[in-house]
């Protein structure tokens, strides 16, 4: 009973140690390798844990081996650019000065309510207000919003409503009717919308979002521009 204990401990401590010396970001942002690291890690531990008939230094050396070559390759990855972008790649911006980059929520598999969903997580009501939104490496989405518009509290004149959370009723050129609904516009005050901004239908419609303060957000689909 003591010796399965003691090879428990030293795993445990071994884990730790590395997970230390790998550095703090670990903890919450890991990179695509780190995180392969972390669970290899995690794995080889828990194998000689188990099994009292294998050998600590089955468990011992592979984590070690690990160890220094996250280390080793995060030297490398500080010192060049190129081995930096093969390991870890680059941040994808996929909102410029207002516009929704379509391509590139394609090509990395990030849809709409993905972002509408990352955007309320941020504090963010809709797309409207964003000036840039970028993917960074570690999957977390930093954003710059856009310059506040003035408020009714601006102008000293009270707000009937608390609620400002947008309507998102058209995703890639689909309606979202329970958004369409909950916003108390149907189809045909959409299609009217739309036609008034010279759109003649929703197919066109990449992404529509109606403020709360009554303004619709359009953005065509690039191959309709």
């Amino acid at each position: 009973m003591i010796i399965p204990m003691i090879r428990t401990l030293i795993l445990y401590f071994l884990v730790v140690t590395a997970m230390r010396i790998m550095g703090k970001r670990q903890i919450g942002e890991m990179q695509p390798s780190e995180l392969v690291v972390a669970i290899m890690i995690s794995d080889l531990a828990s194998i000689p844990m188990q099994d009292t008939n294998i050998p600590l230094l089955s468990g011992v050396v592979p984590v070690l081996t690990l160890l220094v070559a996250e280390v080793g390759m995060s030297y490398l990855c500080l010192k060049s650019i190129k081995v930096r972008r093969l390991f870890t790649g680059e941040p994808s911006i996929i909102i410029y000065n207002g516009v929704v980059l379509e391509k590139e929520l394609r090509k990395l598999r990030f849809s709409l309510s993905d972002l509408a969903e990352q955007l309320r997580i941020n504090g963010c009501s809709g797309v409207a207000e964003i000036q840039t939104a970028i993917l960074e490496t570690n999957g977390q989405l930093s954003i710059i919003k856009k310059s506040p518009p003035l408020t009714a509290e601006d102008l000293g004149v009270k707000s009937k409503s608390n609620i400002n959370l947008p309507f998102l009723i058209v995703m890639d050129g689909d309606i979202n009717n329970a958004e369409l609904r909950r916003s108390g516009k149907d189809e045909k005050w959409l299609n009217n919308a739309l036609k008034r901004r010279k759109i003649d239908s929703v197919d066109e419609v990449f992404i529509a979002e109606l403020q709360p303060d009554g303004e619709l957000f359009v953005q065509r689909k690039e191959r309709f521009i």
